[in-house]
């Protein structure tokens, strides 16, 4: 499944289209590294998104199989650090 489309239907991110700039701009990790929007995610990986003034740690439990999946976004990922950074 693609980045922009787990981070969307897992409701960390509200639109595609700001998941995607999210991307763009570096602020996603998927394994420690930058990722694409386009870039595979799957099950055990760990996305660091660095939002603002807040850093966010999630491991990625389950891909969701359709938006309606969408309807329980807390089961598809467990959040290992939700800290605040200061600029």
């Amino acid at each position: 499944m693609r980045l922009d489309l787990f981070l969307k239907r897992s409701r960390l991110v509200k639109r595609r289209s700001l998941a995607k700039e999210l991307c763009d701009e570096g602020v996603v990790r998927l394994n420690g590294k930058p990722a694409r929007a386009g870039h595979s995610v799957a099950e055990g990986d760990e996305l660091i998104l660095d939002l603002r003034n807040r850093r966010l740690a999630v491991t990625v439990i389950a891909l969701p199989d359709s938006a309606a999946s969408a309807a329980r976004p807390g089961e598809l990922y467990e959040v290992v650090a939700d800290e605040r950074v200061e600029e």
